[in-house]
């Protein structure tokens, strides 16, 4: 097997590239070796992992690393599938650095054995951006007409849409390519803004790329199922299908997917209306959930998109099949939850609406869906006007005598007039520096009740992120990269301290899955045995292990996360306490002491709180 990563780095600036080659073992993937040329060079890297190729369901993870632009630390964004392609190259990782003079498509192909030939192209946006499908899927399209005859097999094509130049927080989109044809089962760098990194600080608005490359991967079927028979007792398809249950079907509960089982398992903890959910009575909240999700929402999603099985997978042979549809819209939990229940979107077709129009700029689907949350509110409490964001509408902001099709579709609208809004630059609306920049600067003008329900996570100056929808204190934690999975998002309350060192841990468990280029709805499995695997087919297991703690550490030393600056976010963590007193029936001493110190001093005790968590992260994650 390779005993070194393979880096093309490439110049925007002057289409200027090299290749040069990194001993295993310094570095073993693309998240630890990132982090090291983000460093040095301010460079946005793709890449995939060592086992990009192999039998390994889900090692086709095609892994985004770079200073972000909208959190402004080290961030991760990750794509399934796109590896797969990616590994005909021949390549580990592109480094890309400089910027193009003006926006252009960059082009990487390779046949067999021959150099890998590198073009930088230039491209219209606008022109291509308002053509055909629009946004991304055009500027997609728009890369496999222009180049797509060069390749002797199916390349893949990642592109940016007009959140990339209007926002800190565009995303990057692509999706597999069959028989010459992009399909409908479109994947996403969502979170982190990479879409913005690549755009804005070096120019590409598209990467198209492939080859016929044949390098030595991991292929061998017998040596793979005795690995997991010692383990588990299994072969490794058996464990792996059990392992990716939730995310095919799961029979406990008659649907599958995120979006089915988290709709059909979070009762009570349902996220709607911009958070105010949580302020409600725990029956108000069910009877929503059963009434708005459960009734409707969900028993759509499962006759429309599970009993038919519209179910696919990335771009890599996968058992987990988790891409669920209904013909061109992809189903997935997070981008249906904050554009839908949390904009007050319960319908099928008019969250469809919503997120099409969202995916279609381009934006960062749980990040624009948090903002636009927060925007409506704003209307709502008549906080902002219409005027001030440019548009027409109001929403339905209230659970009383919502008409689930019809208020939802007002809702969905009116989140197509703020989109609209947010790229033109409607009104007051500037995000070009990100929503907590304008927030604060709204709120030094108008008052802090502006800035106080927006639900965000900051970190130095300028960043931020909307936070993973579950109502946890986990997912408000200050670790050095939000947004993401890497905290403990489970439901059951834990002291602060002992939370921050059980999301340092997830962090290093994450971390050994993304170094590796392994899709994480396979971890229930990737986690122990890729170590193992890193030492059969490398001798590196512990060296494996070790470079993880140490990327860990480093990403930590960096931790600018700050207090939280919004009431609603302090208002999350006190109400999760109450209900896990009220309804959950946990009476444990550190969970009366804490709801002791809210209730004597909020302010005092949500600072309190916060810096526990800290100092169990911090601790957990030193390098000695």
């Amino acid at each position: 097997m390779q005993a070194h990563q393979k880096v093309l780095f490439v110049d925007a600036a002057t289409g200027f590239y090299r290749i040069q080659r990194y001993p295993l073992g310094d570095f073993f993937g693309p998240v630890d070796l990132g982090l090291h040329l983000a460093g040095k060079y301010n460079s946005l890297n793709i890449g995939t992992g060592l086992l990009a190729g192999s039998i390994l369901p889900g090692s086709n993870r095609l892994i985004f690393n770079a200073f972000s632009p909208c959190w402004g630390g080290f961030y991760i964004s990750t794509m399934g599938g796109a590896g797969l392609v990616f590994d005909n190259l021949g390549l580990n990782m592109l480094c890309l650095v400089g910027k193009a003079p003006s926006p252009s498509v960059l082009y990487l192909n390779r046949t067999h054995g021959e150099e890998i030939e590198v073009r930088i192209q230039p491209v219209d946006l606008r022109r291509v951006w308002e053509s055909g499908h629009g946004g991304v899927y055009a500027m997609m399209d728009h890369a496999l007409d222009r180049f797509g005859e060069h390749y002797q097999s199916d390349p893949r094509v990642l592109a940016v849409g007009p959140a990339a130049e209007a926002t800190d927080f565009g995303a990057i989109g692509s999706a597999p390519i069959y028989k010459g044809r992009i399909t409908e089962i479109d994947t996403w760098a969502g979170r982190g803004g990479m879409g913005s990194k690549m755009l804005q600080h070096h120019g590409v608005a598209a990467i198209i790329y492939g080859g016929t490359f044949i390098d030595e991967d991991f292929r061998d079927r017998n040596v793979a199922d005795q690995w997991f028979q010692d383990k588990y007792q299994k072969k490794l398809g058996a464990k792996d299908l059990e392992a990716t249950v939730k995310y095919r079907y799961d029979p406990k509960f008659e649907t599958g997917g995120t979006f089915g089982v988290n709709y059909a398992t979070v009762g009570g903890r349902l996220l709607a209306f911009n958070y105010r959910s949580v302020y409600l009575p725990e029956e108000d909240r069910r009877e929503m959930h059963r009434k708005f999700i459960v009734e409707h929402y969900l028993r759509q999603f499962n006759e429309e998109t599970i009993q038919p099985k519209n179910q696919r997978n990335c771009g890599e042979p996968c058992p987990a099949v988790c891409k669920k549809t209904r013909a061109e819209f992809k189903k997935d939990y997070e981008p249906y939850q904050t554009m839908g229940p949390l904009c007050g979107i319960f319908d099928q077709r008019a969250a469809e609406r919503l997120n099409r129009h969202a995916d279609r700029y381009g934006f960062d689907a749980i990040s624009v869906g948090g903002v636009l949350g927060w925007l409506m509110e704003c209307l709502d409490r008549n906080l902002l006007g219409g005027e001030d964001l440019g548009v027409k509408g109001r929403p339905v902001f209230s659970p009383a005598s919502f008409a689930l099709e019809t208020d939802s579709m007002t809702n969905a609208e009116l989140g197509v007039e703020l989109l609209d809004s947010i790229i033109h630059r409607r009104g007051v609306l500037d995000l070009s520096e990100g929503p907590r920049k304008f927030g604060r600067r709204l709120a030094r003008d108008r008052g802090k009740e502006i800035l106080d329900p927006f639900v965000y996570l900051g970190y130095a100056r300028k960043g931020w992120t909307v936070p993973n929808q579950y109502w946890t204190p986990g997912a408000l934690s200050p670790m050095a990269i939000m947004g993401k999975y890497y905290m403990y998002y489970g439901n059951d309350f834990m002291p602060p301290r002992s939370l921050g060192r059980i999301n340092a841990q997830r962090f290093r468990d994450e971390l050994v899955l993304d170094n590796l280029g392994m899709c994480r709805f396979h971890r229930l499995w990737a986690e122990e045995m890729l170590p193992e695997i890193m030492g059969s087919l490398y001798g590196m297991k512990d060296e494996y292990l070790s470079r993880v703690a140490i990327t860990a550490s480093r990403i930590n030393s960096r931790n600018s996360s700050v207090f939280w600056e919004s009431q609603r976010n302090i208002d999350l963590i006190h109400t999760y306490l109450k209900r896990q007193r009220d309804v959950e029936g946990v009476d444990r001493t550190e969970l009366l002491h804490w709801l002791d110190q809210f209730k004597r001093d909020e302010p005092e005790a949500a600072f309190s709180f916060w810096y526990e968590v800290h100092k169990g992260i911090h601790e957990s994650l030193r390098e000695f």
